[in-house]
């Protein structure tokens, strides 16, 4: 799911005619979805500079050490302020709002409504251009509006977070087919299908008059896929 939500958001990046490479970037949390999506952004050459947990996050402006994100958080079991051990010049906030450190693409990867009005005006005031969510509702709705009256691209998580379902869907078709693909097969089938929803709502929110709103073109590209399976199957 987290590389699902960077190969989304690199799309959104090209709309603007630019990409990860070179793009300051804070994840929150540091679960699955936080750690992947860190360490695909990273490969695509952003540079992650905060991550967090429950407890607080940790900045650190050379760049985040997935390796040791990992280490923490999937070996350890423990709590991201253990990353100063490892890092010095690193610096770690209780408590604090990830938000106010500035980026240029944000990522919520934590919990339900963690980017309120206020985190949403923050991230405008340090000049964010994209916010992708990989948290299910991680923006309230003040917040979504706020940023795209502020022209910051912004995915909702129906479309960005797709991609642990469509890793899910690969699987059936390898098991009901007796195939194998490689960890590229699947990594590269991934990209296509993300790459390939984000076209679609883009496309749909054009179509519909809502140039740029990502919202809607999800809203409406969703309803439609649902309305087309129920007639072709006889249900309406």
């Amino acid at each position: 799911t987290g590389y699902g939500l960077v190969y989304l958001t690199e799309k959104m990046l090209e709309s603007l005619d630019t990409s990860f490479n070179g793009k300051t970037t804070s994840i929150s949390g540091s679960g699955n979805v936080a750690i992947y999506a860190a360490e695909k952004a990273m490969q695509l050459g952003a540079k992650v500079i905060a991550m967090s947990d429950s407890n607080g996050y940790v900045y650190d402006k050379d760049g985040i050490n997935i390796e040791t994100i990992k280490v923490i958080k999937e070996q350890q079991r423990g709590r991201i302020c253990e990353y100063l051990k490892y890092h010095k010049n690193a610096q770690y906030f209780e408590n604090g709002l990830i938000w106010s450190v500035p980026c240029h693409v944000a990522l919520p990867c934590a919990t339900q409504n963690e980017i309120t009005e206020q985190g949403a005006k923050i991230l405008v005031e340090n000049g964010c251009i994209a916010v992708a969510e990989g948290s299910n509702m991680s923006t309230n709705i003040e917040a979504i509006e706020l940023l795209q009256k502020n022209n910051v691209l912004f995915a909702p998580g129906k479309a960005s977070n797709a991609g642990g379902v469509a890793v899910s869907a690969l699987e059936m078709a390898q098991n009901s087919a007796r195939l194998y693909w490689s960890f590229n097969d699947v990594d590269e089938k991934l990209q296509d299908i993300m790459h390939s929803i984000y076209t679609s709502i883009s496309e749909t929110a054009e179509a519909y008059g809502m140039k740029g709103n990502l919202v809607a073109g999800a809203n409406i590209a969703g309803f439609k896929k649902v309305a087309q399976a129920m007639l072709f199957q006889g249900v309406v």
